[in-house]
């Protein structure tokens, strides 16, 4: 029996997602990312300086904080203050892995970009969301930056998008809701560049194993949904053309 999904979708269809730039006022860059119910509020801010570690380099840095308002699921969880959860350290991490690989940091220069991704409404593919979304959030903050003169050149050098793929019944599909997630055997999160190159890949059997001919077809799945979110990502770009120096 194949796995019918809640919403009708295909298995390699995505679910309908818009980037809402210029969300909010008092940051170079914010974006509304929304991906089926799920909705990520990404800003990204400027700070002079860099730390420790690449003092005296020239050389600047990006850092991510991830959290999840406590009305975001369906019963509420309490804020996280002084002592994060794995999982949200986990996840921050990896936004910022993920955003890093889209950035030149000699052009930078000694200035530190902070991205902030807070999930409003979660219904599964929160931390895929949050990569894809501030990615449009980072390019308006350079673009924002340039026109200041605050940066002479674009350190942006390509694109990062990701998605999540997953096994429900021993077949792929791609970007899982809430249900499918919960009800998923295997589930994968995909990080890909604008070259289809691989960033970063999560992934893990809840219960059991699955085969190299599955990974396959997860990776496939994978590529397809994150060339339309490349895709969409342009689209929300305005001057896409003069940020990227696309190697």
């Amino acid at each position: 029996m194949t796995w019918q999904r809640p919403d009708g979708r295909k298995p390699y269809e995505l679910r309908p997602h818009s980037f809402l730039p210029g969300f909010t006022r008092f940051t170079p860059g914010s974006v509304l990312a929304q991906c089926g119910d799920t909705q990520v509020l990404c800003t990204v801010s400027l700070t002079e300086g860099v730390p420790k570690f690449l003092k005296g380099t020239g050389k600047g840095w990006l850092t991510a904080e991830y959290r999840m308002l406590p009305s975001a699921t369906q019963q509420r969880h309490e804020r996280e203050f002084m002592k994060l959860s794995g999982r949200t350290q986990e996840i921050q991490r990896l936004i910022g892995r993920s955003l890093r690989a889209a950035l030149d940091f000699d052009i930078l220069g000694e200035r530190t970009l902070t991205v902030d991704a807070d999930v409003l409404q979660a219904d599964a593919g929160t931390r895929t969301t949050a990569i894809t979304g501030s990615f449009v959030a980072l390019a308006q903050a350079i673009s924002k930056l340039l026109q200041q003169g605050v940066l002479e050149r674009s350190p942006l050098r390509g694109q990062v998008a990701a998605v999540s793929v997953g096994l429900l019944e021993e077949e792929p599909f791609l970007d899982l809701n809430y249900i499918e997630d919960v009800a998923a055997t295997v589930d994968f999160n995909v990080v890909m560049n604008h070259k289809l190159g691989i960033i970063e890949v999560q992934g893990t059997a809840e219960e059991g194993s699955f085969s190299r001919t599955q990974l396959n077809q997860l990776l496939d799945f994978s590529e397809k949904g994150i060339q339309e979110l490349l895709i969409a990502q342009r689209d929300a770009i305005a001057d896409w053309d003069i940020l990227f120096v696309i190697n």
